[in-house]
């Protein structure tokens, strides 16, 4: 839907790269690679968005380091459009709100790393879990976002060593 709105490809990336996940930093040689275009279109962009206070910038050695400006009285707003465009909403409401036992749910994989892709990786965290019902709910959001779902479960006694592992992992859900 998102790619509706917006027509110019390199910039619906460069929304999905930052405002998916608010961590994400990357320069404009590391964005020519990831993105597959040319230096100019980025840099265009990426001076579009800083301009408009969307992104900031911060010298790095020789190179320019990008990253969401999480300040931006819009920044909130464009994190939902995005997360909402992927289908995220959905997995937090139908899927991650309803198990029990849950304490906490992070987003990792490409989705955790500003990436677009057809698979979200879940880490679910908590105590009985009903696998089978997750099983169930997870089939039925796959179908209205049209992508795969892709999941662990683990018990918190060995979530810290495994979320070592996955830096980029982002806290979707958290009970409280």
């Amino acid at each position: 839907m998102l790619h509706t709105l917006i027509t110019n490809k390199t910039r619906l990336k460069i929304l999905l790269k930052f405002f998916l996940n608010a961590n994400t930093t990357s320069y404009l040689r590391d964005l020519e690679g990831e993105f597959g275009e040319s230096t100019n279109a980025i840099r265009l962009e990426l001076n579009r968005f800083e301009q408009a206070g969307l992104l900031q910038s911060n010298p790095s050695g020789n190179k320019k380091v990008f990253r969401a400006n999480t300040a931006h009285p819009l920044f909130s707003d464009i994190h939902n459009i995005v997360l909402k465009t992927i289908g995220f909403d959905q997995v937090v409401d139908r899927v991650i709100r309803k198990l029990g036992g849950l304490q906490r749910a992070y987003l990792t994989g490409n989705f955790a790393r500003g990436l677009d892709s057809r698979m979200i990786d879940l880490v679910l965290i908590g105590n009985g879990i009903d696998k089978q019902y997750l099983l169930n709910l997870i089939g039925k959001v796959e179908n209205r976002i049209n992508r795969k779902i892709r999941f662990v479960i683990l018990e918190p006694e060995e979530a810290s060593r495994h979320m070592q592992e996955h830096p980029e992992a982002l806290l979707l859900w958290e009970i409280r």
